[in-house]
């Protein structure tokens, strides 16, 4: 009997839209921690890849911003993309009065 192989797919299909990679959770909190540090003013997606501390492709930035809009983080307006979230307060005092492991 002859095996199969099957490759492994370097596309992966998301919502009729293939996805060629998904971003690294360093790339996801690098473009979070620079939304919320300029959280002031509305800024465009070609702005927004202008100004990270490192260059992100496109398809990745959009895949990385739906994902934050989608929790409730930013909002897409006329003007750009804004950070909104706040963290809770509790939450906060809560990490602050911790134990460290």
């Amino acid at each position: 009997m002859q095996k199969l192989q099957f490759k492994k797919r370097e596309l992966i299909e998301r919502k009729g839209r293939t996805v060629k990679r998904y971003p690294n959770l360093n790339t996801v909190l690098m473009v979070e921690d620079f939304l919320k540090k300029h959280g002031d003013i509305p800024l465009s997606i070609s702005e927004i890849k202008k100004r990270l501390p490192k260059q992100v492709m496109h398809q990745t930035l959009k895949l990385i911003l739906e994902y934050l809009w989608k929790s409730g983080k930013i909002i897409y307006g006329p003007k750009g993309i804004q950070w909104i979230y706040a963290e809770p307060e509790h939450l906060k005092k809560m990490l602050e009065g911790g134990l460290e492991i």
